[in-house]
């Protein structure tokens, strides 16, 4: 018997009828644990079937059917000045299901977070003013139509009116997967990327050139039996513009395993293509 406060408390929101939930991967915990959903006062026991801890996102399945489900919007065009609104449990479960309002005051933002010692980097997000405290993460930003447009995460405690959220995009090539087959298998490129902002800020590539920068070809996987290495700037992937890491997730995550991909590099200002084909992750 474990009480509610005695464990971590979030925010997620039903993507499908038949029970799959997004939210963070922070809330929920890595795939295959355990945790617990709440809805219409009644309390279930979910099974995390997809998590992402560089993402912060993750999929957890509660057996129920016929659940009303969000609408899912796009989160490619969002102007600055547009108004969202934030819902989640801030603080405590006393302030379950609070409604903020905001809005969109700047994108694709990248943010460190120095945690146990280690350095890492979640980028392409969405800042905005409405108000975002700790048990807010996992739920929905959402738009003037009633749109999901990103997942609330992380947010800067030294700072008023500074929310972020994970662009919706890049997760929906796996709601799909998960709503049409009851499974989502990951392709899996093998590669650790910064994004165009990062890698121009670490000085890592020359400031003009679009794209994102390979820092590292993972022993063993689909990259490293290719030409692909260490320093390659990607620019596109089967002539789609890569910028940013999310980019790079949300067409991977349109892929399976065994599939071939051609990657358009640029290497010392010549430009290559390699075909890789994906692994299983």
């Amino acid at each position: 018997n474990i009480s509610s406060d005695e464990l971590g408390l979030g925010t997620g929101m039903v993507v499908t009828e038949n029970g799959y939930i997004l939210s963070n991967s922070h809330v929920t915990g890595e795939k295959y644990s355990t945790c617990y959903v709440t809805i219409d006062e009644n309390t279930y026991k979910g099974t995390v079937v997809w998590s992402d801890a560089e993402l912060d996102l993750s999929i957890t399945k509660v057996s129920l059917s016929k659940l009303k489900y969000v609408s899912i919007g796009d989160s490619k065009n969002l102007k600055v000045g547009e108004q969202v609104y934030a819902i989640g449990n801030p603080i405590g479960y006393e302030f379950r299901r609070t409604v903020t309002s905001g809005i969109i005051s700047a994108l694709n933002r990248t943010i460190k977070i120095d945690e146990d010692e280690n350095t890492s980097y979640i980028s392409n997000l969405i800042q905005t003013d409405a108000t975002i405290n700790p048990g807010n993460s996992g739920g929905p930003l959402i738009n003037s139509k009633g749109e999901v447009i990103g997942v609330n995460t992380v947010k800067i405690t030294s700072a008023e009116g500074i929310g972020f959220a994970i662009p919706i995009n890049v997760i929906k090539p796996v709601v799909k997967s998960f709503k049409e087959n009851g499974k989502f298998e990951e392709a899996y490129l093998g590669i650790s990327a910064y994004d165009a902002e990062i890698a121009n800020y670490l000085n890592l590539k020359n400031k003009n050139t679009q794209g994102i920068y390979v820092s590292n070809i993972m022993p063993n996987g689909p990259s490293s039996k290719t030409e692909l290495k260490q320093g390659d700037i990607i620019t596109s992937i089967d002539g789609n513009e890569i910028n940013t890491i999310n980019d790079l997730r949300a067409y991977i995550y349109t892929k399976s395993p065994g599939n071939t991909i051609n990657v358009q590099i640029q290497r010392e200002k010549q430009n290559f293509e390699i075909t890789i084909t994906l692994g299983k992750r």
